[in-house]
């Protein structure tokens, strides 16, 4: 079949690779008929995860029609049309019973290289490093799911592909990081990034009561997203992110404040990311927290900081003096879809939502490796990446 492939830093391909297989019984193959490319997989296009394989096959938004199923899999059959979850679960551990399904105590077969990185292993995950798994992808024309019996969700008949497709992240991802802020009518809720995950949490802030959503970004496109979502918009090149939003929450702060970008802010929006650069370009540390750093300075006392941009290691120079004088509550994770995904469903199928507003090119797998460097450029307004197989 053809997929995406990793071979190094800036050097993805659209090669052929051996067909997946059923390798266990409560597996199932599906033919993609849909895929993305995240903004989490340019952290692994610039080098930034660890544990890359030359030859794995990347991608973690997948949808696409079951065509070999093994006999412990649930429900799901042949010719069922199915919405994959990135995190893989069990569905019987402890955290799968309690709906964290992304801690998942099993699904992680390289957990020893995660605990030795982070204490505890999280969940595996598709496409995403030899420290979640080594999982296969969906950048592919097929991929194998384990655990079938509690990852993919049949779509309904009335929902496109691209209205289903984003339940497999980037939608989970977006009204998680605003259902951590415990949002109450009339509060304001700031959020740094207006890429997918971003535009996804400013209609899901909205959805559940937010008054006002401050979005913060410098691309002109994302900033016209942001604002036909009805969110007031900063550019961070023209304007100085703290005071705007002092002046714009009467020197309160926002009640919460979500950080949708994570380790690789824009290297020019401000010195200490300018620091955050150099450091980790020469090995002096992991991660560029400069979004973390500004997050938690703009939100008002015994506020909540929404964490749901990807970090991978040390974090320096956070300012945990504000935070713990200033009573504020973090909330972060990997996101558990399995425990999100329904419910989301059904809500696209009422018409509160479409997610597919967030689409602005459409491609083949050939030209997904082209597609990663416009994305990761921002050129040719590029929002968000979908490729039909």
């Amino acid at each position: 079949m053809k997929a995406l492939v990793w071979h190094g830093k800036s050097d993805i391909r659209c090669e052929s690779v051996r067909d997946p297989i059923l390798e266990d019984s409560r597996d199932a193959i599906i033919r993609v008929t849909a895929c993305a490319i995240c903004g989490s997989d340019l952290h692994i296009f610039d080098g930034m995860i660890p544990e890359m394989h030359h030859g794995d096959v990347l991608g973690h938004e997948t949808m696409g029609e079951v065509v070999d199923v093994g006999k412990d899999a649930g429900d799901l059959k042949v010719g069922d049309r199915v919405v994959v979850p990135f995190t893989i679960a069990c569905g019987e551990c402890f955290f799968c019973r309690n709906g964290f399904h992304s801690g998942c105590e099993r699904t992680n077969p390289d957990h020893a290289k995660a605990e030795r990185l982070w204490g505890h292993s999280p969940a595996g995950l598709f496409g995403y490093s030899h420290l979640l798994g080594g999982y296969a992808g969906g950048q592919a024309e097929y991929l194998r799911v384990p655990y079938a019996n509690v990852g993919p969700v049949k779509v309904p008949e009335q929902l496109t592909d691209e209205q289903a497709l984003f339940l497999s992240d980037i939608f989970p991802t977006g009204y998680m990081a605003a259902e951590f802020c415990n949002i109450q009518p009339g509060q304001t809720i700031a959020i740094w990034g207006c890429g997918p995950v971003g535009q996804m949490a400013i209609r899901s802030a909205f959805l559940l009561g937010a008054e006002r959503v401050i979005a913060i970004d410098t691309v002109p496109e994302r900033l016209a997203l942001a604002e036909a979502g009805g969110a007031e918009t900063i550019n961070f090149r023209t304007e100085d992110v703290y005071p705007r939003i002092q002046d714009l929450t009467a020197g309160r702060g926002a009640d919460g404040c979500i950080d949708a970008v994570g380790t690789e802010p824009d290297t020019w929006s401000g010195v200490d990311a300018v620091v955050d650069r150099i450091k980790t370009a020469t090995f002096l540390g992991t991660d560029r927290p400069h979004v973390l750093r500004q997050a938690i300075m703009c939100c008002r006392n015994f506020g909540t900081v929404s964490i749901v941009g990807v970090y991978g290691g040390l974090l320096d120079k956070i300012p945990m003096g504000s935070a713990i004088n200033r009573g504020l509550t973090f909330r972060m994770a990997q996101t558990p879809v399995q425990h999100y995904l329904p419910m989301l469903m059904d809500r696209i199928v009422k018409g509160d939502i479409d997610p597919s507003f967030v689409i602005t090119h459409r491609a083949t797998l050939e030209e997904g490796p082209e597609l990663y460097k416009t994305f990761r450029d921002k050129r040719d307004g590029c929002i968000k990446v979908v490729m039909k197989p």
